[in-house]
């Protein structure tokens, strides 16, 4: 009877400590599962290829990458961009990559990766307007379209004095509410900025920057994964040294100015 009894805790042990292994270790099925929120050229879009509707951009080029060197299968599952947080802590998604930026408060949340990309945050204005705005103060009590639980909306409203913000969940959203005049400046990254006004002359970059302390775009994990991190942060480093993050930010700007 003894013997049966300590085999059942030996068992039991070693369920224990495999799970507690587990807990921070890398994802530990075939799949690995990407959260993205695909409006936001060129981090991620959707492109019609070969007759079939597709989820790219350098984003996504770069979870190919970590899955890839995990030995896993990439899973893209395409949501809003603020539930995106939640999706991560709940088990959802393994990963979030969609322009993130490690701020303080979602790192109270969330663990990230080192930084991969860093680009500005800019004003975009109707084109009729453009020299209406030249400094945040021209700015003061206007409406701004930004995107809903981004860290545009948070730096709008800490720099623009009495802004009425919009937040909306969809960045082509958002530029409507600009070209209908229902706002009358949107907060963007540089990248997706430059994406829109070359590809519509009704609006035009201001001559405006807000100030980013917490630059750049880092891939989001749930907290208390360090190895996959540490997973995460050598297949970053390997493509940063290969000058692969600037050949995908290329090859995926090209592909959405032909979208």
């Amino acid at each position: 009877m003894k013997k049966i009894v300590l085999a059942l805790l030996s068992l039991t042990l070693v369920f224990v400590l495999g799970a507690c292994g587990q807990k921070n270790s890398a994802v530990s099925k075939e799949k690995l599962v990407l959260g993205t929120s695909a409006d936001y050229p060129p981090y991620e879009f959707h492109k019609s290829i070969n007759g079939k509707d597709t989820i790219i951009g350098f984003d996504i080029s770069i979870a190919e990458e970590v899955a890839k060197d995990m030995g896993k299968t990439l899973e893209i599952k395409d949501m809003k961009f603020d539930g995106l947080l939640a999706a991560l802590q709940a088990g959802t998604v393994d990963m979030v990559l969609a322009g993130f930026s490690p701020t303080e408060e979602r790192k109270q949340n969330v663990d990230f990766s080192n930084i991969y990309y860093t680009a500005s945050q800019v004003v975009v204005v109707r084109t009729e307007d453009k020299d209406k705005y030249n400094s945040l103060a021209d700015l003061k009590g206007k409406k701004i379209g930004v995107q809903k639980g981004s860290i545009q909306e948070r730096l709008a409203g800490e720099q623009i004095e009495n802004a009425d913000l919009k937040p909306l969940g969809k960045i082509s959203d958002i530029t409507l509410q600009l070209t209908s005049k229902k706002v009358d400046a949107i907060i963007l990254e540089l990248p997706l900025a430059k994406f829109y006004t070359e590809r519509q002359k009704e609006m035009s970059l201001a001559n405006v920057e807000l100030k980013v302390e917490e630059a750049g775009s880092a891939i989001a994990i749930k907290k208390g994964n360090q190895t996959f991190v540490d997973q995460v942060n050598k297949t970053l480093d390997r493509l940063i040294k290969e000058g692969k993050i600037d050949q995908f930010v290329t090859e995926a700007n090209k592909q959405a100015e032909d979208n």
